[in-house]
């Protein structure tokens, strides 16, 4: 299920969107609903209370809490999400790539911009819901992480934190053994310690006592297993690049 939410202050120009976007969802045999929002305040209250969105549609120039700093907001809560820009001037527009819009586009918007606009973003987020990846159940809600982006996995007080590459942890009470045995089907990963699970993707240097890895944190390594960490990625190396040069990043 597709869900986009619609914000601008003009009833008109919001009831206009609602229609566009019920043409493309009937057009594509899209399962897809959406949320209209008459400003930016409703819009955060509604992500205060847990709501998400995959793809969201503001206006930039609303009295108050302009379309950029909806944005920022939604940035802080979700990397991922789609937000496309929809205005009446050009004023913002180079801060509309600060907050990492996939789109920019001046209004009046017609049928033509609006499906273009969409079919690209669906293509592109349908590249993405191609690669390998895992359902989890956090605190929050369901959620779909991404083998890619998973750079760690923890095991902290009978909960699990999947540390991503942007930063965010995703926090979800499950045993961690189960997560072990799912994980390791991907032979992208390595278990370094009780605890960890790496993504060797991410794995700068091994040492004797932790994983440093090229983004985040480092984890440790269990004491005594340095040498068989060094073996089994050695031999992911091979796999994956057949480059025996890629022997210098051990210490």
């Amino acid at each position: 299920m597709l869900r986009i939410a619609i914000c601008d202050d003009d009833i008109n120009e919001l009831t206009a969107m609602e229609h566009l976007i019920d043409l493309y969802r009937t057009s594509k045999n899209i399962d897809c609903e959406y949320a209209a929002f008459p400003n930016g305040v409703d819009l955060v209250a509604a992500l205060e209370k847990g709501m998400r969105f995959d793809i969201y549609c503001l206006d930039i120039i609303m009295p108050g809490f302009l379309g950029t700093d909806v944005a920022r907001d939604i940035r802080t809560r979700d990397k991922a999400a789609r937000i496309v820009f929809f205005t009446s001037s050009r004023e913002h527009a180079l801060e509309s790539y600060s907050v990492k819009a996939v789109n920019y586009i001046l209004k009046p918007i017609t049928k033509e911009k609006l499906f273009l606009v969409f079919d690209e973003m669906l293509d592109r987020m349908q590249t993405v819901e191609d690669e390998d990846k895992i359902i989890v159940k956090s605190i929050v809600g369901i959620q779909k992480i991404l083998i890619s982006h998973l750079v760690f996995a923890e095991a902290l007080n009978h909960n699990v934190l999947y540390h991503l590459k942007n930063g965010s942890v995703i926090n979800c009470y499950e045993s961690f053994s189960g997560v072990c045995d799912t994980l390791l089907e991907y032979r992208c990963f390595l278990r370094t310690h009780r605890s960890y699970l790496v993504n060797m993707r991410y794995i700068q240097t091994i040492e004797y006592k932790q994983v440093i890895l090229k983004v985040l944190s480092p984890v440790p390594v269990a004491q005594g297993a340095a040498s068989e960490i060094k073996k089994q990625y050695l031999a992911y190396l091979k796999e994956r690049t057949d480059d025996a040069n890629n022997l210098g990043i051990f210490e």
